[in-house]
């Protein structure tokens, strides 16, 4: 079993149905006792939320410079070449980015913005699933790759929206990375289609 997953089940179990640490681990251990609510401040404390499930990607872009990839995740113009050709709004702290997909879309709160390194948005229009959810982008540099690491977080429960939101993410997130490798991405309406939902 992989420890972080089998410690991560052991704080779940002990958190939410308070079984005894024995009858979770087939241990009365002290020491593993002390780790579980060690381990279980940590999370109420970093993370503040329970039950939450969040979409993860990571890419990474060849010779791209990080002033680029945020340029191409911070401004209207960049965004508008890798996600929705219909992206319009106020890229700024506290503005609002408006992302449309046909008859659908979502509404972005810019919460923060740290050029060449982090952009942080909240969702405050949209379906149901995704209203109050966050997404975000860190940029870092290995070498020669600009690497992008996503999250969108938040999600109340994982339903099927979340598996499809979470493949088409990634659909998008190559598109930022035809764009920095090539000039060229894949915005909507001309991405790759998933199913019928589109």
């Amino acid at each position: 079993m992989n420890f972080a997953y089998g410690q991560h089940w052991i704080i779940s179990k002990f958190v939410v149905d308070r079984p005894s640490i024995a009858h979770v681990s087939g241990s009365s251990d002290n020491k593993l006792r002390h780790a579980c609510s060690r381990q279980y401040a940590v999370i109420k404390t970093e993370f503040g939320r329970k039950n939450m499930s969040d979409i993860l990607h990571k890419i990474g872009i060849k010779s791209s410079s990080l002033d680029d990839a945020y340029e191409a995740l911070a401004t209207v113009e960049g965004l508008s070449r890798w996600w929705t050709s219909d992206t319009r709004g106020e890229s700024k702290v506290s503005g609002v980015l408006q992302f449309r997909f046909g008859a659908g879309g979502f509404d972005m709160k810019v919460l923060q913005l740290q050029p060449a390194k982090h952009v942080l948005w909240q969702v405050i229009d949209g379906p149901d699933e995704w209203l109050g959810t966050k997404v975000n982008f860190d940029l870092k540099k290995n070498d020669d790759w600009t690497i992008v690491l996503f999250k969108h977080t938040g999600w109340k429960e994982p339903v099927e929206f979340m598996h499809h939101c979470s493949t088409k993410w990634a659909v998008f997130l190559l598109s930022l990375k035809a764009l920095l490798e090539t000039g060229y991405g894949r915005p909507w309406p001309n991405e790759i289609k998933l199913d019928s939902w589109e």
